[in-house]
């Protein structure tokens, strides 16, 4: 009791005084029918076949493609990571600025994707580049890891635009 003679309240729980988490995209798989949610999808997929294709040329080049394949590889597991949380609600449950996180993430990876895209077309570029080797002169990249290469680079600027365009819809909800 206070000096006047009426209750003093409790203090407010601070767990519930926190605002709730703002996010402006659907939860669930209710992700999926939205533009980000099928760019998300795309952004794995493709983002796995640029770490397949690398992987699988046996990376001739690896001061180059070795940041390729890390980007693919972290980009692939980061972008699952967010859609795992959105299809199962946990957005709602962490008390984060999502729009925030969503821009800052696909800014991130599309700075990152950009680079290597840059750096899976340079490595293919030298195809025709001549080294010296114990017995012969060989290009630096045989006709198949030459293909692969190319194939590689297609998918990289792919999933750069789909990072790219994530990005712009990431923007439109951060920055209404």
């Amino acid at each position: 009791m206070s000096a006047g003679g009426a209750p003093i309240p409790p203090p407010p729980n601070p767990a519930v005084s926190f605002p709730a988490p703002r996010v402006t995209l659907p939860t669930g798989p209710n992700i999926l029918w939205t533009y980000s949610g099928a760019f998300v999808c795309l952004e794995i997929v493709f983002g796995g076949l640029v770490w397949i294709l690398v992987a699988s040329s046996n990376v001739p080049l690896p001061l180059l493609q070795g940041w390729v394949m890390f980007v693919s590889v972290t980009a692939f597991f980061f972008s699952l990571l967010f859609l795992g949380m959105f299809l199962s609600g946990m957005v709602t449950q962490i008390d984060v600025n999502w729009n925030f996180l969503d821009f800052a993430y696909h800014f991130t990876v599309f700075v990152f994707y950009f680079g290597a895209f840059l750096l899976e077309a340079a490595a293919t570029s030298l195809h025709d580049l001549q080294c010296n080797t114990t017995v012969a002169v060989q290009p630096l990249l045989n006709d198949n890891q030459y293909n692969v290469n190319v194939a590689a680079t297609i998918f990289a600027f792919v999933t750069t635009a789909c990072y790219g365009c994530s990005l712009a819809l990431a923007l439109r909800r951060w920055r209404p």
